[in-house]
């Protein structure tokens, strides 16, 4: 279990909480470039680390991300006008640019220089991949450009999608570096999924039931292998990354796109999953971009129109009793994706840690934690870098392989867990 006071430091990430100022040490993804378009599109209302803002593509193609409320009388910039380079509030014209500087005052006299006096809340937004990034921290600590493989490949190679999760960050990171549950929880997902079905790999996952953990460090945070029996006295290790703060990528399976998410907190009871799937030698093929499109592997199908998932906690998940039954699916949720979010709103907003008893199994989740908690305590320290901040933590990749049981992990695999251009994942 968890302290009580230990779990108030790692979950809230609002400004001025430690897990905050953690987080606004990285760049974070904001928004699918699909949500702006073009130039001049509509503007976009996000809110991430309990921060409300506006996101907005100029005349000239610049992204902009400046706080939702114009400075005049607190109306949402929502309702703005996006046009001649910059938005105009709906409400008495007040004009920004994308870096929030107020251009015009419409009412204030002519020659009156009050306009240059105003300027809101803004951050970087830039493009990196099909994902638009922000940093929300110090200028002056600002790292280099994300540069994991996912978003580095040619377009035809990848594919992200976006959804609402009403849940803390931290319970759904801490499912995706958790691989025990699969063998339960997406037992009949392996089976039938068309972005898994199909590899040997599969059959690991099933007949051994007691996976054994082993953590590794890694520059930008952990390695978290598990250790499932093999033929031969050999075993099979799935070999999960963390780079910190929220970046998990799920191991392959055979030749399928190699699956990954990011959990980016909207505030301290809801976060944004960015889920990707990329190939690092080969195009998507329209049947996998499809199937991913259509909410399968770890992708979920949404509402039209928005990025809440069909299978929500109003609707009680969609819940297949009869599905469950037949062995279909071990919870009766359609999905891998919504399988794990049901599970983990289930908690409750923020779960209450001091009552969980954990296992071995959950020796991933522990040192996570650990590491994040040493990360945030040590914020203060001036030069101090946390993990994952410098983009050359970010040239990890996932790895599913069959070992002689003496040999390392760890040891066996630090090149295939090296992200390579050109090189395929390696997978059994």
């Amino acid at each position: 279990m968890l302290r009580t006071e230990v779990n108030e430091l790692l979950t809230p990430t609002g400004p001025g909480t430690p897990g905050g100022q953690l987080f606004r040490r990285y760049w974070l993804p904001a928004l699918l470039a699909e949500e702006l378009p073009g130039n001049d599109s509509p503007p976009v209302r996000l809110k991430i680390l309990s921060e409300r803002l506006i996101a907005f593509r100029d005349s000239d193609g610049r992204y902009g991300l400046i706080d939702e409320f114009c400075a005049h009388r607190g109306v949402s910039l929502w309702f703005g006008n996006v046009r001649e380079c910059g938005i105009r509030c709906a409400y008495h014209g007040w004009k920004y640019d994308v870096t929030g500087q107020c251009l015009e005052v419409p009412s204030a006299p002519e020659h009156n220089t009050f306009a240059g006096k105003v300027r809101l809340t803004s951050y970087p937004l830039v493009k990196v991949g099909d994902i638009l990034w922000t940093y929300m921290g110090e200028p002056e600590l600002r790292p280099g450009l994300p540069e994991f493989e996912f978003a580095q490949v040619a377009p035809e190679q990848t594919y992200t999608s976006k959804r609402w999760q009403e849940s803390n960050w931290l319970q759904a990171l801490e499912g995706g570096i958790d691989s025990s549950h699969v063998s339960w929880l997406h037992a009949g997902g392996l089976k039938s999924d068309p972005l898994f079905k199909g590899t040997k790999g599969n059959e690991y996952n099933v007949g051994d039931l007691k996976p054994f953990f082993e953590v590794a460090e890694a520059d930008g945070a952990l390695f978290v292998g598990a250790r499932r029996n093999a033929e031969e006295g050999r075993y099979n290790w799935r070999i999960t990354p963390w780079v910190m703060p929220s970046f998990t990528i799920v191991p392959p399976r055979g030749d399928h796109p190699v699956h990954g998410h990011f959990w980016v907190p909207i505030d301290d009871h809801n976060c944004w999953v960015y889920t990707f799937d990329y190939h690092p030698v080969r195009p998507l093929t329209p049947e996998e971009r499809q199937a991913m499109k259509d909410g399968h592997g770890v992708h979920s199908r949404n509402i039209p129109g928005t990025y809440r998932p069909m299978e929500n906690k109003d609707v009680d998940y969609l819940m297949d009793r009869e599905a469950q039954r037949r062995g279909e699916t071990f919870s009766g949720v359609r999905g891998i994706a919504q399988q794990d979010a049901s599970l983990q709103e289930s908690m409750g907003p923020i779960v209450d840690r001091t009552k969980e008893r954990v296992v071995a199994s959950d020796t991933g989740i522990i040192k996570a934690r650990r590491k994040l908690r040493a990360a945030i305590e040590a914020l203060p320290d001036e030069g101090v870098t946390p993990p994952g901040v410098d983009p050359a933590h970010h040239h990890v990749r996932s790895a599913a392989v069959v070992l002689p049981q003496e040999q390392s992990f760890i040891e066996a695999c630090r090149e295939d867990l090296t992200a390579r251009p050109g090189v395929a994942h390696t997978s059994v």
